[in-house]
């Protein structure tokens, strides 16, 4: 299994990034929010992402970025979850993906967490 978070995986289009807030459909599971949204992707995995740290409630950008890295992490060993889904499904998505929490937890919180959030996410895309 490549546990790989390459370049491929990062959603940079602009447009797909705006269509996902106007469709408005949202996964939550404390501290994380995931917007999502099914598209054709430029590339041939099953989604891209985009990861965010909010600067109004982490004011320096090292406490943003080192919020962000775990996050990236715990994506990334916890990604097949969700790729063998939507490799099962043939769907694409872009996710949009948020922290929320006020301060950083640890990080095998935010691997339980991540995990419980991608199996959400897959039981919330059957019910529609």
């Amino acid at each position: 299994m490549n546990q790989t978070l390459g370049k491929e995986y990062k959603l940079c289009s602009q447009k797909i990034i705006e269509q996902i807030f106007e469709e408005k459909r949202t996964v939550k599971q404390f501290p994380f929010v995931i917007n999502y949204k099914f598209t054709e992707l430029p590339s041939t995995k099953p989604f891209q992402i985009v990861i965010s740290a909010p600067k109004r409630i982490f004011r320096k950008a090292h406490d943003r970025n080192r919020i962000k890295r775990l996050c990236r992490e715990t994506i990334r060993k916890n990604k097949y979850i969700l790729e063998e889904y939507l490799i099962e499904q043939n769907k694409q998505i872009a996710l949009f993906f948020v922290y929320t929490n006020k301060e950083e937890m640890e990080y095998e919180v935010l691997f339980k967490k991540t995990e419980q959030l991608f199996k959400k996410l897959i039981t919330e895309i059957d019910i529609k």
